[in-house]
């Protein structure tokens, strides 16, 4: 080879290398990457009831209304709607540019176009006993039995309601309303959940078990940006799930995950300052989003009386009850195990970041030992003394807030023993009713006070409400507020609901939540929301060459 051919075989080399290199940077910066450490169980709907599957359900399917950054309810697959004058039906007018991603269930693999049959089957589905979601409560007492959903006609859709239902609107932008077709549920069956079928913005490419999911971009998406730009931005998501929160953190750290939600308590107090800023070593190298969003931590305790765990309880006490939620210096707790991360819930158990919240307008506990004191002596239990131990049930990644609150209850002579289990174990024993103390949060499934305030009442069943509450009063009331068409009268009544709850006290609110992202700086368009719903519709990756 002489020298001209050994400097253009170089070249032809330098010029391979440099595209390859490109495409490669290019690739990473067409995929959003982040961990998932509890899994994704399914991708069927019908069964989004925890936060892991949502985040997924979000990018495959729509729905009908659709939550806002503000928390506002806009259309989404319907353009807009109109309510009869008794509140009783709404008819949705539907987009007529949307399809199905491409399956193997539609003639020739090429995916149909969304009709408002779908809607009804949708629906439909949510509350027939054979698929028992877990999301059929949002209907079950809602919905007129006899003709619940009806299609027009193509284009046109209606549901009717048992009574007015001001929350209506937010329910259906819930996951549990995410559109699925006939023809691929009846395909897959039961294998649905690993063979989604939506009209979202991405579709499942692959998914390797306990490894990998990789969502690529639906290309007959109908959604566009404000200049006519089609959506999503990005070409595809990567979901590993490693579940160890340390091992995510340092993939994040490195960059290969490109956001993290919330911190490791390993790494909080090197990150954050107390009060929850980055520190200034960090700065450049993390984005730090934080926002208020709907979710209520809190301790509950088994309100049913007949429960013999109740009854030979002092938990059975209102006093007792109310003794305990003073006895708790939330404030401490925020700065020192929270890093200042939300907001001490000193009100009541609407959180406040919901729209309309007025602070003040209901009372809560604010730490103070005299006042526990003084209850604990009014229930029968001066100073503590002939109290037996209750029993605080958590999760391993709650044990050092669960051993801050031990400590709490022992400094007022309340003596409490900490036991962490499995997180699905605890709920199967919540919904058992085999559980008389234990830690919980309520996310708000869509932007209404209601929502919260359904935790409480006596007729729902488990979920919502985890503690069993049943009062006859409250229970008027949160039906008359589902039937007030006045906002202001809505209001006043949600307020008198919380209150009373409050005063009832089956619940030790801890702290109304933010949630807490760390992103990758090459990332934009990653706005955060009130739900903490993952949205990646418009997010965009810097290309680093």
């Amino acid at each position: 080879m002489n020298i001209l051919q050994t400097v253009i075989y170089i070249c032809i080399l330098f010029v391979f290398y440099s595209c390859s290199c490109n495409s490669r940077s290019d690739s990473q910066a067409d995929t959003f990457y982040y961990n998932q450490p509890e899994g994704i169980r399914t991708l069927d709907p019908a069964y989004a009831k925890n936060q892991p599957v949502m985040w997924a359900v979000h990018q495959l399917y729509n729905t009908l209304t659709e939550v806002d950054d503000s928390l506002h309810i806009i259309p989404s697959l319907a353009t807009r709607w109109e309510i009869s004058p008794d509140r009783l039906q709404y008819t949705f007018y539907l987009r007529t540019d949307v399809y199905f991603h491409d399956n193997p269930a539609f003639n020739s693999g090429r995916g149909r176009k969304m009709t408002a049959d779908d809607i009804e089957y949708s629906f439909r589905r949510i509350i027939d006993p054979a698929v028992a979601s877990s999301g059929s409560w949002i209907f079950n007492t809602r919905v007129n039995h006899e003709n619940p959903f009806h299609a027009v006609n193509d284009s046109v859709f209606q549901i009717n309601l048992i009574r007015p239902c001001h929350p209506i609107l937010g329910i259906l932008s819930m996951q549990y309303c995410s559109i699925v077709p006939k023809e691929a549920v009846e395909k897959y069956g039961k294998d649905f959940g690993r063979n989604p079928v939506g009209t979202g913005p991405f579709r499942l490419k692959s998914w390797d078990e306990g490894q990998s999911m990789i969502l690529l971009r639906n290309d007959r998406y109908h959604e566009k940006d404000s200049v006519g730009y089609s959506l999503p931005y990005i070409g595809a998501v990567k979901i590993s799930f490693l579940d160890n929160k340390t091992s995510e953190f340092l993939e994040f750290q490195q960059g290969r995950l490109d956001f993290v939600n919330d911190i490791d308590p390993n790494f909080k107090d090197e990150i954050l300052t107390r009060k929850g800023e980055l520190k200034e070593e960090w700065t450049g190298k993390i984005q730090l989003l934080k926002h208020a969003y709907l979710n209520t931590e809190y301790l509950g305790f088994l309100s049913d009386t007949i429960n013999p765990l109740v009854n030979n309880s002092p938990v059975k006490l209102k006093k007792f009850r109310q003794a305990m939620n003073y006895a708790i210096d939330k404030r401490k707790m925020m700065l020192y195990l929270r890093n200042s991360i939300g907001t001490p819930a000193e009100n009541g158990f609407v959180p406040d970041a919901l729209p309309g919240f007025e602070k003040g307008a209901v009372h809560g506990y604010i730490y103070n030992k005299n006042k526990t004191a003084q209850l604990l002596a009014e229930a029968g239990f001066p100073g503590g003394n002939g109290l037996p131990v209750i029993k605080l049930i958590t999760t391993p990644v709650y044990a050092e807030l669960g051993a801050f609150i031990v400590k709490q209850f022992e400094d007022a002579g309340i003596p409490v023993q900490l036991e962490t289990i499995q997180r699905s174990t605890l709920l199967e024993q919540i919904a058992g009713s085999q559980v008389l103390f234990f830690r919980g949060s309520w996310i708000g499934d869509y932007p209404d006070a209601e929502n919260y305030l359904s935790v409480f009442y006596g007729k729902n069943p488990v979920p919502p409400n985890n503690t069993r509450f049943k009062n006859k009063v409250y229970d008027e009331l949160y039906e008359r507020a589902l039937e007030e068409n006045n906002d202001s009268l809505r209001l006043n009544l949600y307020h008198q609901m919380d209150q009373l709850a409050i005063d009832e006290a089956p619940v030790i609110p801890l702290w109304y939540d933010q949630a807490i992202h760390l992103v990758n700086p090459r990332v934009s368009g990653f706005y955060p929301n009130g739900q903490n719903m993952l949205e990646l519709r418009k997010v965009r990756k810097q290309v680093i060459r």
